[in-house]
């Protein structure tokens, strides 16, 4: 790996720390900013899952090959999240009705650092099957995104009571988790290229999952559903040309 692409990978994943920070200047956004936050972070997830991982997947190898890594890639996230202790930002998910204050943030956390996996995995598997040519856009996008996401997901620890410091420190906590992930995908397919095609395709049911089951019900949970829509069709516009200008 050369060092623009272990830049890449580690910027990427300190940009939801940077992010939290905005919750010092905002420490209460209105339904409609948050809306719009997750709306653009979906988007972005969603053009980066089509545009980087499955169509590279899909010229290096074979259709069984895209389709068995994207089964696997969901059903192991769906399994992952069935079976972790957590709990989404609008802490009104089934099992969780009237949790303690600390275990909320806990349980937030745990699923803020799930989340944040397959967007490290789908960095490091890009750098590997394509170099910078394929790397650098999607961590430039995961990057852009990590931002607003960092912002939107500690939020919700403001309102529970956490202070901000505290809050943006779970927000950078989070987003600690995608370079390891991206530098062990990297290498693991580095040294068994002939999964690359399903290694994408895998990274790819597993973001597709995260968009599906947190980000777009989350974007929605505000009353802003309209905002949240109009948000993710810029996200996917701005990693659609993000793809293109590399």
């Amino acid at each position: 790996m050369d060092a623009t692409a272990a830049a890449a990978i580690l910027a990427a994943g300190a940009a939801t720390g940077i992010g939290g920070l905005f919750l010092l200047v905002v420490p209460r956004p209105s339904g409609v900013v948050l809306s719009a936050l997750l709306g653009f972070t979906g988007g972005v997830m969603l053009a980066a899952t089509a545009f980087s991982l499955l169509v590279p997947a899909l010229e290096l190898g074979s259709l069984a090959e895209v389709l068995a890594g994207f089964g696997v890639g969901a059903i192991l996230f769906a399994g992952l999240d069935a079976v972790v202790p957590h709990v989404h930002a609008r802490f009104g998910e089934r099992g969780h009705p009237r949790a303690a204050e600390r275990q909320r943030a806990w349980l937030l956390l745990s699923a803020l650092t799930l989340h944040n996996v397959p967007e490290g995995l789908a960095v490091g598997v890009a750098f590997a099957a394509g170099g910078t040519d394929l790397g650098l856009p999607l961590a430039i996008a995961i990057g852009i995104q990590n931002i607003p996401e960092g912002f939107a997901a500690a939020t919700p620890l403001v309102a529970a009571g956490a202070r901000s410091l505290v809050a943006v420190g779970f927000a950078a906590a989070t987003g600690a988790v995608e370079p390891p992930a991206a530098f062990a995908a990297f290498g693991a397919f580095e040294l068994a290229s002939g999964l690359l095609p399903a290694g994408l395709a895998f990274a790819a049911g597993a973001m597709l999952y995260v968009v599906v089951d947190e980000l777009i019900p989350e974007s929605h949970a505000h009353g802003q559903e309209r905002v949240a829509t109009l948000a993710l069709m810029a996200g996917f516009g701005v990693m659609l040309g993000l793809d293109n200008a590399f």
